[in-house]
């Protein structure tokens, strides 16, 4: 829904004619009305979170408490935080009100006399915002439960546990009952269900020619991925203890030729759209990779590198005037999964770098990794800057996984290759190696994610066109006994007589940096023109 589509608007005044009058002109534009004569009615009407307005217009002079008040109550509450806030007054209508009410929270500020049109449009911007967030946030959270299933399939180290990951997986990804089909190493057909999105999933019944008939509606022979629907009769003749109650939406995924496929399947009625198909498709996809891994290796740290590489991003935005070069390195053969992670996404202010690290080497970090990647994607597509995107990162953790800590630094190159704006949240510096100049590290420095400190403005960086930088994780550099000024110090050195082109950059940095290291490395490079 778009910011002029239609929305249930709360409109708080204490007088009647002004509150009549501003609800008939958004009555006639086509949203709901909700009024309240004061504060303390408007806060009763905000306590059920299931019935929330999609946005507030509050008077600043209330009978019984100020307009501020009403504000700072809604943005106080984590249930209407994001409840935008539009102030309105006749009397207070100096800079200095207008400027109080901004900073206790409204997201815009009208005085009297208003024109219908510009309530009308500024009640228009505020809702575009918000509903941008808020898919933006919607993104953010189904992208969690798809990493969170996936997450949970490859920590499986048996193949019925793996079905059951996939089955609860899709029950909660769909809000849906769901089954998972796979072939056992016994070459039993094993079906896993899960009665609805809360239920444990449970072995069923399946028979042995199951995994064939379902081959017949979807995928054949072919890898890959493929969606089809299967009428509920014909399903229920195969599957006579469904959990199903309609139509069933089934995904087949095999990975390699001559290999049985899995079968991920929930109700029809549950797939509303694109999305949803994508995200089944993901989920059925990283399943079937998990279980012919599962058929390949014996021990689970084959699994936690497959998913670790999982949560690295496949391939980079193409952006005129920058070029980029990555590497990633698990510690060792035997080191657990870690948290180090890289991302470039491509946004209206320039191509924003970032690279960071969840403290701790376990599948737990390497969740809340993939947590702040999409949500790092998600706030960048939504537009916010590099600070914006730390607080909101930082929230984030505070708010879904207390006590876990990241580093992430940002770097914002913006068009035209003359400048780039550092962010920094705990991070070792981004290396500057400018043809103009001495290779510099970054000065730009910030608190570590998860402390819930606000973070500071980046720090703009002029730069002359073929200027790159290096971003790197700590287990390049880190070594016990040394201190980090030290290392970084010999890494420009190393950076500045190395060659110029990114990819053998990368290699001859990992060579002389990356041996026997006890941490994983992740490096990014990037060359500005």
């Amino acid at each position: 829904m778009n910011g002029t589509g239609p929305a249930t608007v709360l409109v708080v005044d204490g007088t009647r004619a002004g509150r009549c009058a501003i609800a008939a002109w958004l009555r006639h534009a086509g949203h709901q009305v909700v009024e309240a004569v004061d504060g303390a009615q408007a806060i009763a009407l905000l306590a059920d979170p299931q019935d929330l307005p999609d946005a507030a217009i509050v008077d600043v002079r209330l009978p019984d408490m100020s307009g501020y008040e009403v504000c700072e109550y809604i943005k106080g509450h984590p249930g209407t935080a994001a409840l935008p806030v539009v102030h309105i007054s006749a009397t207070a209508t100096a800079a200095a009100d207008r400027t109080q009410g901004l900073d206790r929270g409204a997201d815009a500020y009208l005085t009297e006399p208003i024109a219908p049109e510009e309530l009308l449009a500024t009640v228009a911007a505020v809702l575009r915002y918000a509903r941008a967030r808020r898919r933006a946030e919607r993104l953010a959270a189904r992208m969690t439960q798809l990493n969170q299933a996936t997450l949970a399939v490859y920590g499986a180290t048996r193949v019925d546990t793996l079905a059951a990951a996939a089955a609860r997986g899709a029950a909660r990804l769909m809000t849906s009952p769901s089954s998972a089909v796979v072939l056992a190493p016994d070459g039993r057909v094993l079906r896993m269900a899960s009665a609805s999105a809360t239920a444990h999933p449970e072995p069923r019944m399946a028979h042995a020619g199951l995994l064939h008939w379902l081959s017949g509606w979807a995928l054949g022979e072919r890898t890959g991925a493929d969606l089809a629907v299967v009428p509920h009769r014909d399903w229920k003749e195969q599957l006579p203890d469904t959990e199903m109650c309609g139509d069933v939406c089934m995904v087949l995924a095999r990975t390699k030729r001559a290999r049985p496929p899995l079968c991920l399947a929930v109700e029809a009625a549950a797939v509303e759209d694109g999305e949803d198909r994508e995200l089944l498709n993901q989920l059925a996809h990283g399943s079937a990779m998990a279980v012919e891994a599962l058929r390949t290796y014996s021990e689970e740290h084959s699994l936690a590198l497959t998913l670790q590489r999982s949560f690295l991003p496949s391939r980079f935005p193409q952006v005129p005037g920058v070029e980029l070069a990555v590497r990633y390195v698990p510690a060792s053969s035997q080191a657990e999964i870690g948290g180090d992670f890289y991302e470039a996404v491509e946004t209206g202010q320039g191509l924003l770098l970032a690279i960071g690290d969840v403290a701790g080497h376990s599948l737990e970090a390497a969740a809340v990794m993939g947590e702040l990647r999409h949500a790092l994607r998600a706030y960048a597509a939504e537009g916010h800057g590099p600070r914006e995107v730390l607080d909101r990162l930082d929230a984030l953790l505070v708010r879904f996984q207390p006590g876990v800590t990241a580093t992430v630094c940002l770097v914002l190159v913006e068009p035209g290759g003359h400048r780039v704006q550092v962010a920094n949240a705990g991070h070792i510096p981004p290396l500057l190696l400018d043809p103009a100049g001495p290779a510099r590290y970054s000065t730009a420095r910030g608190t570590l994610l998860g402390l819930g400190l606000r973070h500071p403005e980046p720090l703009a960086e002029p730069v002359s066109p073929g200027t790159r930088v290096l971003l790197v994780t700590d287990g390049l550099v880190e070594v016990r006994g040394i201190d980090l000024g030290d290392s970084l110090a010999e890494l420009r050195r190393a950076a500045e007589l190395g060659p110029t082109d990114l990819e053998r950059l990368c290699d001859a940095l990992l060579s002389a940096f990356g041996e026997d290291k006890g941490d994983d490395i992740a490096l990014l490079a990037a060359r500005c023109y």
